[in-house]
């Protein structure tokens, strides 16, 4: 299906591996010129490269810590800069740590607020100015199903995101009489090294093998399998793309029918 993205300029988060990369190389494959931020250097030229590769079309690699405004700023000018235009941008960071709310201090609560919260606040501010001159600006910010069902152990997560969800609410109607959409979308059990990662963790706190909790993970999902970043991917091209010009406000998770709460 042609979505229509030829032309445009993208912006995408945590896209030197996992979601946000699978995001930027749909993107790309739609036409679309990417701009992928990541805090590691080798791995986000290594994603760049191979985007580029198989696309044909222009990507640039920017170094960002998504916690830092500093970083943020000059991620948006380099983007704009590089493209002369920007119509979309995907607020994506890479999950705060797992633990107990009192073995977390401040440092782990501020962190969390910067890199989960601030980092799509700060975007979209230095991105709207571009997104209003598009005419058809999409801006989608990546979550956890955690917003609509908290995780055990996940109390950093599971507070920071939800704040993007009441930023995305409002500002799906702050921005609409210019033509911008706000989605959230929600990945949950998605096989990513984030998600193994905590399936290691919940092993090692319970004495089990990781293929005895990836198990059991499982077969919580109704459809009986972990999901992959492109199953992720796949609903940020539609939103972004004009197909879906008449959806903005949403939060709607990717998660194999996991969630079991009705909204």
């Amino acid at each position: 299906m042609d979505l229509g993205l030829g032309g445009r300029a993208a912006i995408v988060g945590g896209a030197s591996k996992g979601i946000g990369r699978a995001i930027a190389l749909g993107l790309a494959r739609e036409g679309c010129r990417v701009a992928l931020a990541a805090r590691g250097r080798q791995a986000l030229d290594e994603a760049a490269r191979a985007i580029a590769e198989e696309t044909g079309v222009q990507v640039l690699a920017v170094p960002c810590d998504m916690a830092r405004y500093d970083d943020i700023r000059r991620l948006v000018a380099e983007a704009v800069a590089a493209f002369g235009r920007l119509d979309i941008v995907v607020a994506n960071a890479g999950g705060p740590p797992a633990g107990l709310f009192e073995e977390l201090g401040e440092e782990a609560w501020q962190r969390a607020i910067d890199q989960n919260l601030l980092s799509a606040v700060r975007l979209v501010r230095e991105a709207l100015p571009h997104l209003k001159r598009s005419g058809n600006g999409r801006i989608v910010a990546i979550t956890s199903a955690a917003v609509k069902q908290p995780r055990d152990y996940l109390v950093l997560s599971n507070t920071a995101r939800l704040g993007v969800v009441g930023l995305a609410k409002t500002l799906s109607r702050e921005l609409a009489a210019y033509n911008i959409t706000v989605n959230t979308v929600c990945p949950g059990n998605i096989a990513t090294e984030r998600l193994m990662f905590l399936l290691e963790e919940r092993a090692r706190r319970t004495g089990r093998t990781l293929e005895q909790v990836v198990s059991e993970e499982e077969s919580r999902i109704p459809l009986g399998y972990l999901g992959e970043a492109e199953d992720v991917a796949n609903l940020v091209l539609f939103l972004c793309s004009d197909k879906a010009r008449y959806i903005t406000g949403t939060t709607i998770q990717v998660d194999g029918g996991s969630t079991v709460s009705v909204f």
